[in-house]
């Protein structure tokens, strides 16, 4: 079993860290948590309603957005189209959505590259076309996978600025999973801590570096 009796919580106007070894189960819940895969117990509630087997598209639509560790752009396409497409995947009008896609990708400061071809974007270009993707429908919560993988130290420095501010400025919650430690404590409210499917530990950031476990399981040389 990847995850089990695994509770966390998720509110509007956070960042909540989720990190853990590799094969801990993290990629596994986000799959859960959109209705990538089914679990075979427990529930999923967005708002009180318990959203536990319904389709991707579905959970879409009560808020739930997400990121991919690989990009998934349609690469032929433009940035604009690349992004317009999710919200009219969702029922936005083609004439609103390319309207919020370019003021999302504006926040982004990628607007300048609605007329680019995906496939030809630069690494951390296509990292920012996956969040625009993922913010364009104004969710409730976004659960972003991974976006500073293979990221240079100032990329990363201009992510942790980027995700700090998602949750003021689209009022929504953000779950992140991340390897880059210094990422993570820097812009998490909370975390919560995976090892071998469960949770072994949840807190602040300060109460994460300190927690025994953790650095047995996790930290390392970190702390």
């Amino acid at each position: 079993m990847a995850v089990s009796n695994v509770s966390l919580s998720l509110q509007r106007n956070e960042v909540l860290g989720l990190i853990g070894p590799n094969g801990a189960g993290k990629t596994t819940l986000v799959n859960c948590l959109t209705g990538f895969q089914i679990p075979t117990g427990g529930s999923i509630l967005i708002g009180g309603v318990d959203v536990v087997g319904s389709a991707p598209d579905h959970i879409r639509k009560t808020g739930i957005s997400r990121t991919f560790q690989a990009g998934r752009l349609f690469r032929g396409m433009t940035v604009l189209q690349n992004v317009e497409v999710a919200a009219v995947a969702m029922g936005m009008a083609r004439k609103q959505a390319a309207s919020v896609a370019m003021e999302t990708m504006a926040w982004l400061s990628i607007d300048d590259k609605a007329d680019a071809i995906a496939g030809t974007l630069a690494y951390t270009d296509e990292r920012r076309v996956g969040i625009a993707r993922a913010l364009v429908t104004r969710p409730a919560f976004i659960l972003l996978d991974e976006p500073a993988a293979g990221m240079s130290d100032h990329e990363c420095d201009e992510l942790m600025q980027l995700i700090s501010r998602i949750p003021k400025s689209f009022n929504c919650g953000a779950l992140l999973i991340e390897h880059n430690m210094r990422i993570i404590m820097g812009v998490s409210h909370r975390i919560h801590v995976l090892d071998g499917g469960r949770t072994i530990a949840e807190g602040t950031p300060k109460e994460i570096q300190q927690n025994e476990a953790v650095i047995e399981a996790y930290l390392g040389h970190y702390v």
